[in-house]
């Protein structure tokens, strides 16, 4: 039940900074979005991008000092978490988004292709999880 809570005030607080992002700064808190502006541009906005992204960061390595269920292993060989991580910026681009950015605050504000988009994600991520758990299993990356 605890982790039911922390996933509950994880979202809470991912909700309220994506809402004090768009009313204080205008902008979506997509962060593809927020990480191409700042590598394009560090400074552009005063440094708004890399604080937010900062935050992101740090209190994720906060959550895995204080936490004990909090988790940074990975679960797969190094390379396959790069390739995968290439993979998805470049599912970002090709979407528009990422999901923080469609999920969050695309439906939040109704736009239906941040809904069609977002079913995709969810969609794609229940496929990878039966494929990983009931098809690949043997000699995978248990």
């Amino acid at each position: 039940m605890e982790h039911a809570w922390s996933a509950l005030l994880g979202g809470v607080l991912i909700g309220l900074a994506a809402a004090l992002h768009l009313f204080a700064q205008g902008r979506i808190a997509g962060i593809s979005g927020l990480l191409g502006e700042s590598l394009r541009a560090p400074l552009a906005d005063g440094g708004v991008r890399l604080s937010f992204l900062g935050g992101l960061v740090s209190v994720g390595i906060a959550a895995a000092l204080v936490l004990d269920h909090a988790t940074t292993n990975a679960v797969a060989p190094l390379g396959v978490v790069v390739v995968g991580g290439l993979l998805v910026g470049f599912g970002t681009r090709r979407g528009n988004g990422c999901t923080s950015g469609h999920g969050v605050c695309g439906i939040a504000r109704f736009s239906r292709r941040s809904i069609v988009a977002t079913g995709i994600f969810m969609a794609t991520a229940a496929l990878t999880v039966f494929l990983t758990h009931h098809v690949f299993t043997s000699g995978g990356f248990r």
